[in-house]
């Protein structure tokens, strides 16, 4: 399916010699799929751990390696393939092809295209941690940033060589919403963005809780959008099994408790509060610190419930508190039980939709609720629905909210 971001884009795709050109297999894929159109550029390195011919097979195009190919009519490949890119991004970049950037060097296709480029080039490094804290390769890099160039990663953890640390490539789908992020319009650029996203779990006794069906997609996808959109994100997340956004902080949490917590600790820096998370109404006022057992002689169990600290009607009761958006989800009479919590909770803006319909599912279908009236927005999947939220929000920003 096609994305906003990369729908129509034409990407030139260099890789160059690294064991992580396994996972470009897969970001083609994803690049394809979105959408764009990726050629890719091979240097000689590169075809010692993946083939051309696989590359071609997933980019659907032929791959170049050598500047000297006959298929390109005037034999100048390093011009003609970067002058309908609207970017290039270099996967893996290795820590010889980021010195040979940082020199202006061009003694092959690919890094002669790059010095003879008029787009953008994002780089993706990729090497040994050793390679990556070398001063030489950090002075690279700094160079790098300030010629402009975007520098995606790294990433840390387990490396083939069998050591730890920074210098590992960005996972395939992480680079993808990196390079998504690069083409987005940055209508939050500058902002900070404060969110809760999934259910909370009120413990009954240490294996047991209540929860409710929130999968937190909706919320998730509303980080990754307003990332995208150049804001700076701090998601606070229940429960759920989500891979966290592309270059959001996350922070996670259990109980209504501690949801609250987290957000009246960080909320005074933030620009944006968007309270998309299920929020348990009530909790357990003594939970059982052992597991309650079923018996024959037992009577049923019995608990007593305590109300939950309220989120967003704290957020919006601060004597300076950001934009402050809330979410309603409700079983059934939108129109009326949303406008009413919009203006119980006194916020600017509330979002409502039926809940139990669209809990756990890619798609869903809101209804804004503001003092001018409300506003149904068309059905969509929830990140095509994030992105189209964003821009909402961000049409509705005073202009002081920058200025906290």
């Amino acid at each position: 399916m096609a994305t906003a971001e990369l729908a129509g884009k034409h990407l030139v795709l260099g890789m160059t010699g690294g064991i992580a050109c396994y996972k470009i297999a897969e970001l083609t894929r994803l690049l394809t799929k979105a959408g764009a159109t990726v050629q890719v550029v091979m240097t000689e390195a590169a075809t010692q751990f993946i083939t051309p011919v696989t590359m071609q097979a997933l980019s659907g195009r032929p791959v170049y390696t050598s500047q000297w190919d006959a298929r390109v009519p005037n034999n100048m490949a390093h011009i003609d393939l970067s002058r309908e890119a609207d970017a290039i991004v270099i996967a893996p970049a290795s820590t010889d092809f980021l010195a040979k950037l940082a020199h202006g060097m061009a003694d092959d296709l690919l890094s002669t295209l790059c010095v003879a480029r008029d787009c953008p080039l994002l780089v993706v490094p990729a090497m040994n941690r050793q390679m990556w804290q070398n001063p030489a390769t950090q002075r690279n890099v700094t160079q790098l940033r300030a010629d402009g160039i975007e520098v995606l990663g790294p990433d840390s953890g387990p490396q083939a060589c069998g050591e730890t640390g920074d210098g590992r490539m960005l996972e395939a789908v992480a680079t993808f919403e990196a390079i998504a992020s690069f083409f987005s319009p940055k209508i939050l650029s500058g902002r900070r963005v404060l969110l809760t996203a999934g259910p909370t779990f009120e413990p009954l006794d240490p294996v047991r809780g209540i929860t409710n069906r929130s999968s937190g997609k909706m919320g998730f996808a509303l980080a990754r959008a307003a990332q995208q959109a150049g804001a700076e994100v701090h998601l606070v997340a229940g429960p759920v099994a989500l891979e966290t956004p592309w270059g959001v902080f996350r922070e996670d949490v259990q109980t209504a408790q501690q949801m609250h917590d987290a957000v009246m600790r960080s909320v005074a820096d933030a620009d944006i509060f968007i309270g998309v998370a299920a929020v348990a109404d009530w909790r357990v006022d003594h939970a059982s610190e052992q597991k309650i057992k079923k018996t024959a002689e037992r009577a049923l169990p019995t608990f007593t419930f305590v109300e939950n600290p309220d989120i967003l009607a704290s957020v919006a009761k601060l004597p300076h508190p950001p934009f402050t958006v809330g979410f309603a989800a409700e079983s059934g009479d939108l129109e009326l039980h949303g406008e009413e919590k919009r203006v119980r909770k006194n916020v600017p803006l509330l979002i409502g939709n039926l809940g139990p319909l669209t809990f756990g599912m890619d798609d869903n279908e809101v209804i804004l609720f503001e003092a001018a009236g409300a506003t149904k927005l068309p059905r969509a999947d929830k990140q095509t629905l994030a992105r189209a939220l964003i821009v909402e929000i961000a049409r509705r920003l005073p202009d002081t909210s920058l200025i906290r």
